[in-house]
């Protein structure tokens, strides 16, 4: 195909329907294929949310600090958000499947490193640098090996494998954290990465690569502009907790200067750079297209409408679990003084029924069209959502919590068993690898969206209603003085229970001291429930993002004279 021709209809992976057709997935390809990319998947998006309860321990084993921990967290993020769409165009180049053994044999190395680290630089040279080159080829190529592996219904099912593998990391890293940080020690979760990477490639044989490696010239031009442009992005999403969106909080400084241009944060500035580096880097690919080159990206896949909703309703649903699992973590543990296993116990309800109704859902679309099934699991994780902030108290509704847990898992389940099939069945197979490095693309800009807009809610929640808790409390006048100098910036987040402690070593009688615990726990449940209300705010506005989700139940005709085929939608869209 020439660089400038328009992407194929979503059902032109069938024989015969072009002349260059690829030819159709063998249908020997058993679940084993699957399993083995499923677990790289897992692996995966479990490095992501492993080390959150880990923290502590790491910093203690390491001798290091908090803040350089967050900043390796911050950068494994940032690498697969700069990368991404380089490593899905490695590729094309390399061919899938061995990018992706390439990226899984990096991985492992990476996870190799991060276990034997005897320092935080050789940890975050191991996790932070060389597991998130490893994962920008890896990601891509995971759903492109499907296409190529599957097809039709088994496809439709492989996807909702991959979903529920991702769902499942995301609520079992805690657990598996927790675990091995509290019994034995963190390292042993790299181990077993190095493990798990070392099956998948040994299965790596029995997968079907149906795509030659092509010859092309990388733009440079487009990398920088991409890379450049998602970093800004991430990276201002990541720190407008502490810097702030607008208003600058807690600025970076250079040399004892706060960086606030303009009085404005950085967040704002690094945004908005971000966006217009993106939009040039959009103009680039056209400008390649027009002269007859290769695109970086084939940016016009982006008109193609079911593709646009599939991508953006999998950004909101990273958005909304990001937003979750940041949290749900922060009240049991700072709220309620649970610890990383007992933490991870609260959430398992949320993996069981993500798991299950990934196939439930793959088996519901035989009746339903995706998107009644993905519109029915935005408004179920939406109503989980006011469950869980009905459940938020001192005490811990137990029931109701574990019940809003299974539910909110159901709904991301029902989310996961369509949305991968929906983006990926959007373009042909040629475009695979394109399409899966914006699904990464996505899934990291909506966990960094997810996570800033929760954490900002909750953090000007609780300095918004502490500095109101105190000015009204019977506190003596010249602590409610000095707690209001303190707080003028910004609350930090810290346990409940040690605030009684923090007064009593700042000079407080008891009496004040406890009083000052009451206000502030007070204060954190109210910022919780802020950000509850946040959250179901971002799961019932997805539902403005499905509206060009195909609406047919796949193999189905729709009825005559009523509905449209998604074909004939496409190609109206296309110049």
């Amino acid at each position: 195909m020439s660089p400038s021709a328009p992407p194929p209809e979503p059902d032109g992976e069938a024989p015969g329907d072009a002349p260059d057709a690829a030819p159709p997935a063998p249908r020997a390809a058993g679940w084993a294929v699957v399993t083995a990319l499923s677990a790289a998947q897992f692996v995966m998006v479990l490095d992501s949310t492993v080390m959150n309860v880990s923290i502590s321990q790491v910093v203690e084993d390491l001798g290091t600090t908090v803040s350089a921990m967050q900043a390796a967290i911050t950068f494994y993020t940032l690498t697969m958000a700069a990368l991404m769409l380089v490593g899905a165009k490695l590729g094309d180049v390399w061919g899938r499947l061995r990018a992706f053994v390439i990226g899984a044999i990096i991985y492992a190395l990476g996870s190799l490193t991060t276990a034997l680290s005897p320092n935080i630089v050789v940890l975050f040279t191991g996790w932070s640098v060389i597991e998130g080159v490893g994962a920008v080829l890896v990601i891509p190529a995971i759903a492109a090996l499907i296409a190529d592996n599957y097809e039709g219904r088994r496809r439709v099912t492989a996807y909702a494998m991959i979903g529920a593998a991702s769902g499942a990391a995301v609520a079992a890293g805690p657990l598996i954290g927790g675990f091995l940080t509290t019994y034995a020690s963190w390292r042993y979760v790299f181990i077993g990465e190095v493990v798990v990477m070392a099956v998948v490639v040994l299965f790596a044989r029995r997968i079907t690569d149906r795509h030659e490696p092509v010859r092309l010239r990388i733009d440079v031009l487009s990398v920088l502009l991409s890379s450049a442009g998602l970093i800004a992005v991430v990276l201002g999403m990541l720190q407008s907790k502490t810097w702030g969106w607008i208003i600058p909080l807690q600025s970076p400084e250079i040399g004892g200067v706060e960086i606030a241009p303009l009085g404005v944060s950085l967040t704002a500035w690094l945004i908005i750079a971000g966006v217009g580096l993106l939009a040039w880097f959009g103009f680039r690919q056209r400008r390649l297209i027009d002269s007859g080159r290769e695109p970086f990206l084939d940016v016009s896949l982006l008109r193609i409408g079911r593709l646009r909703s599939g991508l953006s309703s999998l950004g909101a649903q990273y958005a909304v679990t990001a937003g979750l699992f940041f949290m749900v973590p922060v009240y049991l543990q700072m709220t309620l003084g649970l610890d990383a296993l007992q933490t991870g116990l609260r959430i398992f309800p949320l993996s069981i029924s993500l798991i299950l109704f990934s196939f439930a859902g793959t088996r519901l679309s035989n009746r339903w069209s995706p998107r009644r099934i993905v519109v029915t699991g935005q408004v179920v994780l939406a109503a989980a959502a006011l469950l869980l902030l009905g459940s938020v108290d001192q005490q811990l509704r137990q029931v109701a919590f574990s019940i809003g847990m299974f539910i909110a898992g159901a709904a991301l389940g029902l989310l996961a068993s369509q949305l991968g099939n929906v983006n990926m069945s959007s373009a042909g197979p040629e475009k695979s690898s394109e399409v899966g490095g914006m699904q990464g693309v996505f899934q990291n800009l909506g966990s960094s969206l997810g996570t800033a807009l929760i954490g900002s809610m909750l953090i000007s929640a609780l300095a918004t209603s502490f500095a109101g808790g105190v000015a009204s409390s019977d506190l003596p006048g010249e602590v409610r003085t000095a707690v209001d100098a303190a707080t003028h910036d910004g609350v930090d987040l810290v346990p409940a229970s040690t605030v009684a402690d923090i007064g009593t070593a700042a000079g407080l009688s008891d009496a004040d001291a406890a009083e000052l615990s009451r206000v502030y726990g007070e204060s954190q449940l109210q910022a919780l429930r802020v950000a509850f209300v946040g959250l179901v705010a971002i799961a019932l506005l997805a539902l403005l993002l499905s509206r060009r989700i195909p609406d047919e139940v796949e193999g189905r005709a729709p009825p005559r004279g009523g509905g449209r085929a998604t074909v004939p939608e496409e190609i109206e869209e296309r110049p």
